[in-house]
């Protein structure tokens, strides 16, 4: 492994494990365009990086890799989504191991989850996207599915889409409701393109938690909206951060919340000494630039290894 970026293996010693990164690739065979912000958005580029990523990866060789979601552009047509996944999931199978992937906004404004679980091949049930593994003993990934209460994605007659369209007519006066127009402070995350985490997912999580507690595992949290208001522009927030991390803070095993959704990043240390890093997004790659990375996981903290926009970190726990 390079330790590029001016982070150092500690103290000579070898990751137990290793595993790459990215983001909000939001592919779509369109020209360029601009965010609600005017921030540039490369459509066509965001392949390239993925490309270049999956070539590193390959030459690094890390365990695993996460893809954090918007895996395509809600500006992608709609004839063309299918394919449009398909391509992407091919690159991604370019990678010599396995890729875990997880569902964003922009993926369940192109396809269902009836047909996106299955191309994403994410192992949920009845439609979910949550799920968790144990690559080694020391440690447990834990995949969050943040648009389980969500008014996208799931039929319009879901118990689910009813939960979801409830919680935005009470918190956001707005007509649209992706608007944050008058909404303060954390207020600001109940927008559409938001999502939450359900009862039933609330209380898998606290199980799964329990576990690796009795099995000493340091944990890795990843979600594709952000948990905590320090990393993330405060409309980017997953609804029920603060339930999520009330969960969480339940125990002392999570030591890591890595998400994606806020394409310009972020990096905060939360009141109870756990991480939370979003990362930058592929898609505002200018061509020729890139934004991924790699992991390295040691016994008492990670180090994320990053490219150009993507920006290197070093998390020890607890501090």
């Amino acid at each position: 492994m390079g330790y590029a970026n001016g982070l150092l293996c500690p103290q000579g010693k070898q990751p137990l494990l290793s595993f790459g990164v990215i983001s909000d690739v939001q592919y779509a065979d369109i020209p360029d365009g601009r965010s609600f912000l005017g921030v540039p958005r490369y459509y066509r580029h965001s392949v390239s990086v993925l490309q270049r990523a999956v070539q590193k990866w390959n030459e690094e060789k890390p365990m695993f890799v996460l893809n954090f979601g918007d895996i395509v552009d809600g500006f992608c047509p709609k004839d063309q989504s299918m394919i449009a996944v398909k391509k992407i999931v091919n690159e991604f199978d370019k990678f010599n191991g396995p890729v875990y992937h997880m569902i964003g906004n922009h993926c369940l404004y192109n396809l269902p989850r009836k047909d996106l679980l299955p191309l994403l091949r994410i192992p949920g049930h009845d439609g979910r996207a949550y799920f968790d593994f144990s690559p080694i003993p020391e440690y447990r990934f834990v995949i969050l599915d943040a648009y389980d209460i969500s008014a996208i994605g799931w039929l319009e007659n879901h118990p689910n889409t009813a939960k979801a369209l409830k919680i935005l007519q009470e918190r956001n006066p707005n007509s649209d409701k992706n608007s944050p127009n008058g909404l303060v402070g954390p207020e600001r995350r109940f927008l559409k393109f938001n999502g939450g985490v359900g009862e039933e997912q609330l209380e898998w999580l606290d199980h799964v938690l329990q576990e690796s507690t009795k099995l000493n595992q340091n944990v890795v949290v990843c979600c594709h909206l952000p948990l905590d208001p320090g990393a993330s522009s405060l409309s980017a927030l997953c609804w029920n951060y603060d339930e999520v991390m009330d969960v969480i803070h339940h125990y002392n095993c999570v030591k890591v919340c890595l998400g994606g959704h806020d394409h310009k990043g972020g990096h905060s240390v939360d009141s109870h000494g756990v991480h939370h890093r979003v990362l930058e997004a592929a898609l505002e790659c200018p061509p020729g630039t890139d934004s991924f990375g790699h992991i390295d996981a040691f016994d008492d903290r990670l180090s994320l290894f990053g490219t150009d926009r993507m920006k290197s970190t070093e998390m020890v726990f607890g501090h």
